[in-house]
C-alpha cells in the first residue's frame, strides 16, 4: 500500500519549546513519507505568535517540509507555511485525513477525503470529554484510532462513546532515533506537571502528573539510582517543587533541555533510561496508554521502566520494559535494570524494532482504517477499493 495522499494535523509549534511534543507528530509524518506517501501538515493555531511562527519555520527547515506544513489561524484562512489554497486544493484530493485529537475542524480540509480518521493520542481524557457534553469534534470523523490500548476493555472504565476504536502503538522513526553509545548515570524523563485540567468522571479524579509525581516523591530515597525530571512547572507550585527536592528529585529547565527536536533526541539519548511517569488519569482508567516518549528511550537503547496504566497487558515486560505501580516497585526494578543494564539496552532497542518501528506501525494502522468498516451511517465513506 503505497502512494497514498494524507492530510495529517497535529501541533508541532504552536507551544514552542516542546521538542517532545513536535516528535510525537514528526515520527508520524517522516513514517508515511517513508511508505511512499505523501503528506501535508497542517496545524490549527489561534493565531501567529511571532515565537510559534519561528518555531516552526526552523522545524519546517530541519525536516524538508517546506511547503508541505502550515499553521492555519482557526476561523480564517490565514497561514504561515503553505497557503490556506495549497491545504484546501490538498484536502480535495487526499485519500485520508489524520486528525489528532479532532484538533483540525474546518469543513473544507476535514470534509473531502474518504477516509477521516480521528487519532486519539490521549486516551480516557478525550473519551470523557466528549461523554462531559465537550464537543470533540467525533461526528467530523469516520475512523477512530488510539493508543490506550485497553480502551474498551472490562478493566477500563471509560466510555468509548459508542465508537469503534482501532488500538495501535506510538511510531519511532528509528533512522533518526539510533542506539546510542555510553549513557550518563542518570534515568530521566520529560514531563509537564500540569498539562490541563483533570477530569471528574462518576465519582473519580481523572488527574494531570502532578497527581502521580506526589505520589512518588520517596522513590530518590528508595534507590542508589540518580534520577532527573525535565519538568515544565509553574514557579508559583513552590511548595511542590520544594517537595520534589526535597526528596531527591533532579529538576531540570524542559526548555533547556529539551527545548526542540534535536535537543529532545540528545537529552534521550544522553540518559541511562527513563523513568517514567504517567498522568494519572492514564493510570486510573487503566487504558494502557504507553507513551511516543517511552517509545523513543526505547529505540535508543535505553532500558525504560514506566508506571502501569494497563500497558502490560498488551506488551511485554521483563527485559528492557520494565512497570512499576508504587514508589517501591519502581526502585526494585531501576536496582533490577542496573543490576544487569547490558541486557536491558539491548532488549529495549530490539522491543523498538520489533514493536515501535514506524514501518510495522503505520503500514497496519493505514491497512486496518481501510478494511474497517465506516464507523457510522451518517458518516458514509467510499469503498477501500475505491480509495487504494
Amino acid at each position: 500500500m503505497s502512494g497514498l495522499r494524507i492530510l495529517f494535523s497535529g501541533m508541532v509549534a504552536g507551544d514552542p519549546e516542546q521538542g517532545g511534543a513536535s516528535w510525537s507528530i514528526l515520527q508520524y509524518l517522516l513514517g508515511f513519507r517513508a511508505l511512499g506517501h505523501e503528506v501535508r501538515l497542517v496545524e490549527p493555531v489561534d493565531r501567529l505568535d511571532p515565537r510559534a511562527v519561528s518555531y516552526f519555520e526552523q522545524l519546517v527547515r530541519d525536516f524538508g517540509l517546506a511547503g508541505e506544513a502550515a499553521l492555519f489561524v482557526r476561523g480564517s484562512r490565514q497561514t504561515a507555511g503553505a497557503s490556506y489554497g495549497d491545504l484546501a486544493r490538498w484536502a480535495a484530493e487526499s485519500d485520508v485525513l489524520v486528525n489528532v485529537s479532532g484538533m483540525l475542524r474546518d469543513e473544507e480540509l476535514v470534509g473531502p477525503p474518504p477516509l477521516r480518521v480521528f487519532l486519539d493520542l490521549d486516551p480516557a481524557f478525550n473519551q470523557l470529554w466528549q461523554a462531559e457534553g465537550i464537543e470533540m469534534g467525533f461526528g467530523l470523523h469516520n475512523r477512530f484510532a488510539t493508543v490506550g490500548l485497553g480502551l474498551g476493555e472490562p478493566q477500563c472504565p471509560v466510555p468509548t462513546c459508542g465508537r469503534e476504536w482501532l488500538k495501535t502503538l506510538p511510531p519511532v522513526f528509528l533512522p533518526r532515533w539510533q542506539r546510542a553509545p555510553a549513557p550518563s548515570s542518570s534515568f530521566t524523563t520529560v514531563a509537564n506537571w500540569r498539562g490541563y485540567g483533570s477530569v471528574e468522571w462518576q465519582g473519580k479524579r481523572y488527574g494531570q502528573k502532578a497527581h502521580s509525581l506526589r505520589k512518588l516523591l520517596s522513590l530518590p530515597r528508595l534507590t542508589k539510582e540518580r534520577l532527573e525530571l525535565a519538568l515544565a512547572i509553574h514557579p508559583d507550585e513552590a511548595a511542590d517543587i520544594e517537595g520534589l527536592r526535597g526528596h531527591g528529585w533532579g529538576l531540570a529547565d524542559p526548555a533547556t533541555k529539551a527545548g526542540d527536536p534535536a535537543r529532545y533526541v540528545d537529552f534521550v539519548r544522553s540518559s541511562k533510561g527513563e523513568i517514567g511517569i504517567a498522568k494519572e488519569g492514564y493510570v486510573e482508567s487503566r487504558c494502557g496508554w504507553f507513551s511516543d516518549r517511552s517509545a523513543c528511550y526505547l529505540a535508543c537503547g535505553r532500558p525504560v521502566v514506566a508506571q502501569d496504566t494497563g500497558f502490560p497487558r498488551h506488551l511485554p515486560t521483563g527485559e528492557g520494559l520494565l512497570h512499576f505501580t508504587t514508589a517501591a516497585g519502581a526502585a526494585a526494578a531501576l536496582e533490577e535494570v542496573s543490576a544487569d543494564y547490558d541486557r536491558h539496552a539491548t532488549a529495549a532497542r530490539a522491543l523498538a524494532e520489533d514493536l515501535f518501528d514506524s514501518r510495522r506501525v503505520l503500514e497496519r494502522l493505514l491497512e486496518r482504517v481501510a478494511s474497517t468498516p465506516a464507523d457510522s451511517a451518517a458518516n458514509p465513506i467510499q469503498s477501500a477499493d475505491t480509495v487504494f
